[in-house]
Formats: C-alpha cells, structure tokens, sequence
C-alpha cells in the first residue's frame, strides 16, 4: 500500500507515489535523473527533491512537462489508472504489429516481475498472476500448498507477460508454454530461494518453487 492518505489536486495520488512513479517510468526509459530534467525544463536538484520527497507538490504545469519528458500521462504518473486495467487508452492511428524471434521473447521474459499462470483446472482453465523470475531458461515461481499455482504441478501449462505504454498505445507480450512441475530438490530449491529477486508480492509462508520448462516460445509486439 502507498504512504499516506491525503489526495493530490491532480489525480487523486496520496502523497509519496508520484516520487516512486518517476523513478519507475525513467528507469524503464533507461532515462538518468540529469536527462530526465533536462527534458521537462527543471534542475536536476528539483527531480531529485521530486523523487525523493513524499511532501512534494508540484503544480500541474510541472506535471505536464515531466509527463512529457516521460513519455507518459500526468493520469498515469500520479496514480490515476492505478486500480484500472492496462489498455484503456485508443489505439494509435498507424500501429505496426509484429512477431517476435525467440531470442527476443526469452530476453524480455527474462527481466522478471508479474505474470499470468494458466492452470488446467476440472471446472475449467483457472488464470492467476504471480510473481516469477526466469533462471536457467526455466520459468520458476513460488507458492503455498494447496493454492491455485500449486495446482500447476505435473500439468502443460500457458505463462504469459507483457507491457503496456499507455500513452502511446504500444506495447509487447509474451507466451510461454510447456510442462510446470514442482522443485522438490532442497539443495535446488535453497538456490532459488537465494536468487529470488523479491518474496510475493501476496505475502504469507509460500516456500513450495514450481518450475515451467519452456517448451513453446512466442511473442508479439505493437509499435507506432
């Protein structure tokens, strides 16, 4: 949950995201905090104080030009779409779709974070988000007991990820399929324990790694 509960006059954020969403966005642009600024037409020392203040307040003009320099929206940077799907936004009048190689795929899915589980299920395909990390080429994640990943085991499972940017209607994903089983190897299961790049995001004892070993790779991407 985010710090704070008083409402920002743009957006609605609570005070201490807008901060984490500048970094965040500039990260994923490759974007140093100097170039950042150099773009929205501020002092680096100023997107500092931006970035590292939950207090700061800054006028909506500031917000314009940092969205801008961002590549993004000010609804999107303050937090607006948060409890939002991905994808509301119209598409983009000339978009270009195209098919990605493998080499492609495995290097996007290989940055980690969240994706979508696809598990057969007796009433029917069950999707569920989880937290995963790719080591060794295989796709490894962790749950509890009895959960619905948990359910994956011994199953041909679907993995997908992808990326949205809102602001100009582009974005990617990817697809993995192939058989997901759980690592009952402790020696194995402390080493992932040990490259795990974050707990879940769920919380709770989830100790129980389960592996998907890419058996289909594919992918496509949307650009303007």
């Amino acid at each position: 949950m985010t710090e704070g509960t008083s409402p920002h006059a743009v957006g609605g954020r609570t005070r201490g995201d807008l901060g984490r969403r500048i970094t965040q966005r500039r990260t994923e642009l490759g974007l140093s905090r100097q170039e950042t600024a150099a773009r929205a037409g501020m002092a680096p020392a100023y997107l500092q104080y931006l970035e590292e203040r939950p207090t700061a307040d800054p006028g909506a003009g500031t917000l314009l030009r940092l969205a801008g320099a961002l590549r993004t929206t000010v609804w999107h940077l303050t937090g607006g779409d948060t409890e939002l799907p991905a994808g509301l936004g119209r598409a983009a009048r000339t978009p270009r779709f195209t098919e990605l190689t493998e080499a492609e795929c495995r290097a996007l899915l290989a940055s980690h974070g969240v994706g979508r589980l696809a598990v057969p299920a007796d009433s029917g395909p069950l999707v569920v988000p989880v937290n995963y990390q790719v080591v060794d080429g295989a796709v490894v994640f962790r749950t509890g007991p009895g959960t619905t990943p948990a359910e994956a085991d011994g199953h041909q499972v679907a993995f997908e990820v992808d990326r949205i940017d809102e602001a100009f209607s582009e974005g990617w994903s990817v697809l993995v399929r192939g058989p997901a089983s759980t690592v009952t190897d402790p020696d194995e299961a402390a080493r992932l324990d040990e490259q795990a790049y974050s707990t879940p995001w769920a919380g709770g004892p989830r100790e129980l790694w389960l592996r998907i070993e890419p058996v289909a790779v594919t992918g496509r991407r949307i650009t303007v």
